[in-house]
């Protein structure tokens, strides 16, 4: 019988490792753009996000939103959005991608006080449908369908 990951690579996943941080949360490498950064992964967080602060590293070209973001303690937070971005996790990449931005503060905050890295942003729902993600949490890798 084939692993797990013989079968997926088979099919034509790509994988992707996934580190465990102190806070039990999934960190992955990702670009944006051509420029690296260090996200969450986060099955429950409908959409894609990236900081405020990050806007100008990732060089994305935000414009409000009417939208307001929630989670993690956090209410009723202003958005932009940046549409028209290239994402890549490993292998994987995606053209015309929009992105959330908002301020993850709070986020970072809950992290640090953890002795966990502060984060670029956040690979949400969104993208994890886009690419068939199967996360294998046993041992630690994200497959992602090129």
């Amino acid at each position: 019988m084939d692993t797990l990951q013989d079968y997926l690579l088979s099919k034509g996943y790509t994988k992707v490792k996934l580190k465990l941080t102190k806070t039990n949360h999934f960190e992955i490498k990702a670009s944006i753009n051509g420029v690296k950064g260090l996200f969450i992964l986060d099955t429950g967080a409908s959409n894609s996000c990236v900081g405020f602060e990050a806007i100008e590293t990732f060089m994305l070209k935000a414009k409000d939103s009417e939208v307001k973001a929630a989670g993690a303690g956090a209410t009723d937070m202003l958005t932009q959005v940046s549409k028209k971005n290239t994402v890549k996790i490993g292998k994987w990449k995606k053209e015309k991608v929009s992105l959330i931005l908002f301020n993850l503060t709070h986020v970072n905050t809950a992290l640090t006080s953890h002795d966990a890295k502060p984060v670029d942003g956040i690979i949400g729902a969104d993208l994890l449908k886009r690419s068939k993600a199967i996360i294998d949490y046993e041992k630690k890798y994200l497959y992602l369908k090129i």
